[in-house]
């Protein structure tokens, strides 16, 4: 039987996101305002948003696991992760937001059409297929972790725990859209921040020894409590990939990205950098707390590694406690989902349904399409994670890949480099996304060292959007002569 100690933390939390969601929905009166929520985000809430589109429930699952079964080595995931997310910040984040204001480009897809000059449609249907296909993965990925959680707390089904969670995440983000998402994922930053940083504290004091018995077991494990197990250039290379695994793909995430988009001041992007970056620093060293903490926590073993903070807050606090601790967990899956959703739907309606259907559509009309958008990509994800047939490790991975792949190179390429163009653009994107796709089932016939899916992807993907745009720069004629006026400043 459920108990209600647990129950009433939970339905305080969704209710708390569903009013968010009422609040913010008179203010949605067109596709634009339902979208990029009008471009009038403050720094707080662009920095803490965008970090917390990113920390999944990977944060809180995925990441304290590989830390528990691979020891200490696996924290290059971390370096890898604020890496990319600063260079994110220092790169992207400024050139994208001005030159998609200029351009009137509230999607990736609509902003690579303008600044490439593309009129046949092309490069807006190839890049928000490819984004859609990778995000209702990523999404499939985190219900898969939500419905672990209910099974694991509560004992209520999986397949009912990731509807009651799709049920909630689609009522708010169908009736707030942007604004409902950023708040609610500022809300969302703050409370998994406080759950993160308690749990780890509060179980190092319950073990007799502290460090020196994490430090015993893991030896029993043969686990190494080093950055580096040993010196070898197996150990380097391994480290290296971790790093550019993760850290490259931060480039191309459009739920992480379009969220730069949303802020109102430009000259307040650099306190959004540094309180974004001050928060990401925080939790993922609690993160990395855990799963080292548990190796002594939990000597004999669990069952299923990835639940390892559930299991630590279960057996350490009163299920009242426990309870509202765990809502971290759902706050850190929820946060990426409904920036995701927002994300694939909006390609469906500026994208696709305007573009290729009705280019007179009305903002209000454009806004009801948006918002089926909503329910369809939602009801797709759900149906994907009814199979559980791969870890939330495995699966974020294949579409941090994917996108970052994909969209990375050509998000740098469209910034700092002038003489790309719409025929590099889909090279890129082509070799990005279908490397990302292929490669786990190929490496093994090109190398013996196993290498992630991102380094090759990327950097042949830039290599790419460079070759073609040179040997095509000479027939290449940019019809629309106000786009090199618009941004001349920035390129």
């Amino acid at each position: 039987m459920v108990h209600s100690y647990l129950l009433l933390p939970f339905a305080a939390y969704f209710c708390i996101l569903l009013a968010i969601g009422l609040i913010s929905h008179h203010k949605q009166t067109s596709a634009a305002d339902f979208i990029v929520g009008n471009r009038s985000l403050n720094f707080w809430v662009t920095a803490l948003s965008a970090h917390a589109s990113d920390m999944s429930s990977w944060l809180f699952m995925a990441f304290p696991a590989a830390i528990y079964l691979g020891g200490l080595s696996q924290a290059w995931i971390a370096f890898g992760l604020i890496a990319g997310m600063f260079l994110n910040w220092q790169l992207v984040a400024t050139k994208l937001r001005t030159s998609t204001e200029k351009l009137d480009s509230n999607t990736l897809s609509t902003f690579f059409e303008r600044r490439f000059g593309d009129t046949s449609g092309l490069l807006r249907i190839v890049t928000g297929s490819t984004a859609v296909f990778f995000l209702t993965c990523y999404i499939s990925a985190g219900l898969i972790a939500m419905g672990g959680i209910f099974e694991s707390v509560f004992n209520i089904n999986f397949y009912v725990g990731l509807t009651i969670a799709s049920v909630v995440m689609l009522i708010y983000t169908f009736v707030g859209g942007f604004i409902t998402v950023a708040w609610t994922d500022l809300f969302q930053a703050l409370f998994l921040l406080a759950a993160i940083i308690i749990v780890p504290f509060v179980a190092l004091s319950t073990i007799n020894g502290g460090w020196a018995e994490i430090e015993a077991v893991a030896q029993d494990k043969s686990l190494s409590l080093s950055l580096f197990t040993d010196a070898s250039f197996n150990t380097i290379l391994t480290s290296v990939f971790l790093i550019l695994s993760w850290g490259l793909g931060y480039f191309g995430q459009p739920h992480i990205i379009t969220k730069f988009m949303g802020i109102k001041d430009v000259s307040e992007m650099n306190k959004a950098k540094y309180l974004g970056m001050a928060w990401q620093l925080i939790v993922l060293t609690a993160a990395a707390a855990v799963g080292f903490i548990g190796i002594a926590y939990f000597a004999n073993g669990l069952i299923n590694p990835e639940l390892i903070f559930v299991e630590m807050v279960k057996s350490l606090f009163h299920p009242l406690v426990a309870g509202f601790l765990l809502c971290g967990v759902l706050a850190s899956s929820m946060s990426t989902i409904d920036s995701q959703i927002l994300v694939s739907a909006s390609v469906l309606s500026e994208d696709f349904y305007k573009h290729l259907f009705k280019q007179e559509a009305s903002p209000k009309e454009l806004l009801v399409v948006t918002r089926i958008g909503v329910f369809l990509i939602s009801a797709l994800s759900l149906f994907l994670a009814l199979n559980r047939n791969s870890t939330i490790l495995e699966a974020v991975l294949y579409a941090w890949s994917g996108l970052g792949c994909a969209f990375g190179p050509l998000v740098l390429m469209s910034l700092y480099y002038k003489r790309a163009n719409k025929y590099g653009a889909l090279a890129g994107v082509f070799t990005g996304g279908i490397i990302a796709g292929v490669w786990p089932s190929v490496n093994a016939y090109i190398t013996s060292t196993q290498i992630p899916a991102m380094i090759p992807g990327f950097f042949i993907s830039l290599f790419s959007i460079y070759c073609i745009s040179r040997l095509t720069g000479k027939t290449e004629q940019v019809s629309a002569n106000n786009i090199k006026h618009l941004l001349q400043r920035d390129f």
